[in-house]
């Protein structure tokens, strides 16, 4: 028979009896916690990378979407339990007020991005598949890459291919660091939205666009939609320009306008812009110098198709016109009838000039700015031009009202006031003179058929008849809704 001893413990010994006997229970099964957390976050990850993998094409950014979860672990970034915090009904809101910023909700997944799906995801999250999750979480994240780079871009960047930017890194901006950024702030919206351009014409038209597409349509007023859409298409415009900054020259085309824009003041100015056969184009560069009394190399097109044609009918519009032929070694012709008819048939190898005077086609000063198109911002002798309502006559080049004054302010800027007087002198004596800019000033032409002035909507002829198809491609038509 085996005795039983039974021991009498004292309160105190029973109770660190206990204790021990909790902390053993927990060493002893937390390991298992442990591997199990592991294992579900695990197959989470593994759903996110599978679903990148298999939705490449369903996705705008694919790229993008990669970096954007390779830089949480492949982690869900917006599905969790209803009882944790995430972004996730603000981003879903943004994608629900995208016509206040002249985008399209097509173009963000609708049919997948629905609020009763992520009301269930979230409410029985323990019981719903990872691969549904997973799915969900990267689609909403796909539309607010695509969102965020539609509010920096634009949607039909002519400059920046979609799929150029689904690559990154485009003057340091990535859509993913944005998001991610966006993800630990308090106020979500704030962070995603400013990434917008800062121009006051882009903030303007904005403004009045969330009060035609929210306020006013919740308080019964009746919005004309053909407003809705050509601030839409000029906003995109405006995220292709860049225009902004405390400095710079903007001319718009349609308004014939030429605006030096300065920290405490803009001073406004007439242009000639290009007629429809040979448009202006839109663009952005820098004036890094002007000359005053300028020779002309005159563009091959007009070399060809006008110049030529007006000599052979009278031989002596050259010498009158101050008109030079050269070859292309530089060597200079002496024009005759038989040589000019040569020269049209073979004009590869021949280039003309103008010299300075007073009816040079540049007139008395050429602003001068690096760009494709090889257009110029110039004086004309042709003045009676800036009297009428309707400026396009250029063969693509820029003539400004008021030439000398632009110039003064040019250079008061540049903080040379006092070359001011020798800029006058060398246009009256028609010298040929070169002034440097020590801060070369930002030039953006743009192509605006609209803009706001002291809250009232101001639109302008559409010269180039360019908002057509623009507006057919933001909003995936066949017929646009906007008056021609």
């Amino acid at each position: 028979m085996k005795t039983q001893v039974k021991l009498n413990l004292r309160p105190e010994a029973r109770k660190t009896r206990y204790v021990f006997y909790c902390i053993f229970i927990i060493l002893w099964y937390l390991p298992f916690r442990v591997i199990a957390s592991k294992s579900a976050d695990t197959s989470v990850s593994a759903s996110v990378q599978l679903l990148i993998r298999a939705y490449q094409k369903d996705m705008y950014y694919p790229s993008t979407v990669e970096r954007f979860y390779k830089q949480v672990g492949y982690r869900l970034a917006w599905i969790a339990p209803d009882s944790v915090k995430t972004h996730a009904s603000e981003g879903m809101l943004l994608l629900d007020c995208v016509l206040q910023y002249g985008l399209n909700h097509a173009d963000y997944h609708p049919k997948e991005l629905l609020y009763n799906t992520l009301r269930n995801l979230t409410t029985y999250y323990g019981k719903t598949r990872n691969i549904e999750k997973a799915r969900f979480d990267i689609m909403l994240t796909d539309a607010m890459i695509a969102f965020t780079n539609h509010l920096h871009y634009g949607r039909l960047n002519p400059d920046y291919a979609e799929s150029l930017i689904d690559e990154g890194d485009i003057n340091s901006f990535c859509a993913e660091d944005v998001l991610l950024e966006a993800l630990q702030q308090k106020n979500f919206m704030t962070a995603v939205l400013s990434v917008q351009p800062k121009s006051k014409e882009y903030t303007d038209l904005q403004d009045h666009m969330r009060l035609l597409t929210g306020q006013y349509q919740d308080d019964c007023y009746e919005v004309p939609e053909s407003d809705v859409r050509i601030m839409a298409i000029n906003m995109e415009r405006l995220r292709w320009a860049e225009v902004g900054g405390d400095t710079y020259i903007h001319i718009n085309i349609p308004s014939y306008t030429l605006k030096f824009h300065q920290t405490d003041t803009t001073y406004q100015f007439k242009v000639v812009v290009g007629k429809p056969d040979n448009p202006t184009p839109a663009l952005q560069s820098a004036i890094t110098f002007f000359t005053t009394s300028p020779e002309w190399r005159v563009p091959k097109k007009i070399f060809v198709n006008e110049l030529l044609p007006k000599a052979l009918k009278n031989i002596s519009y050259l010498e009158n016109s101050h008109f030079t032929i050269y070859d292309s070694k530089g060597n200079f012709i002496e024009p005759n009838k038989a040589k000019l008819k040569w020269i049209q048939k073979n004009p590869d190898g021949y280039y003309a000039t103008q010299s300075s005077g007073c009816d040079n086609s540049m007139g008395l000063i050429v602003f001068r700015f690096r760009n494709f198109y090889d257009i110029y911002l110039h004086d004309t002798p042709e003045q009676h031009l800036f009297a009428k309502q309707q400026r396009d006559f250029s063969h693509g080049c820029v003539r400004v009202e008021q030439a000398e004054k632009l110039a003064g302010l040019l250079l008061k800027y540049d903080g040379a006031a006092a070359k001011i007087p020798a800029v006058h002198k060398a246009i009256v004596t028609r010298q040929t003179k070169n002034f440097s800019l020590k801060k070369a000033v930002p030039i953006k032409i743009t192509y605006l058929t609209c803009e706001m002035q002291q809250g009232i909507l101001i639109t302008y002829p559409d010269i180039y008849k360019l908002d057509r198809g623009l507006e057919m491609a933001l909003y995936h038509m066949a017929q646009p809704l906007t008056m021609y």
